[in-house]
């Protein structure tokens, strides 16, 4: 069997199993860009400024180049971290269930010797 054939295998059950986890994802991502949007309103950013300190933050990079100084913004920017936590979690888990998807389609085909 070729790879073309395992990365099909993969991608079809990583699209499947995301159709699963949707809902959750993007309940999660619109908490992240409306948590980031009011942190950009708080501190005067503009509004590309609030969702690169969004995503920067909810992916655990953090450069700081942007930081926010009110109590408010750094506990919703603490929300946002704990939000990307989630979400790459989420999508980590979905990566290993095609994964093992794949495995047992893989072997299931596999002729015997």
């Amino acid at each position: 069997m070729g790879s073309k054939f395992t990365r099909r295998i993969f991608f079809g059950e990583f699209y499947r199993q995301l159709g699963v986890v949707w809902p959750i994802l993007s309940a999660i991502l619109c908490i992240m860009v409306g948590g980031g949007l009011v942190i950009g309103r708080i501190e005067d950013w503009r509004v590309m400024d609030a969702l690169y300190f969004t995503f920067v933050t909810g992916l655990t990079i953090g450069y700081g180049d942007l930081t926010p100084s009110h109590l408010s913004s750094r506990v919703l920017a603490m929300l946002i971290g704990f939000s990307g936590i989630i979400l790459t979690g989420l999508v980590a888990a979905v990566s290993v269930q095609a994964l093992q998807a794949t495995a047992r389609e893989h072997n299931d085909r596999k002729p015997p010797d």
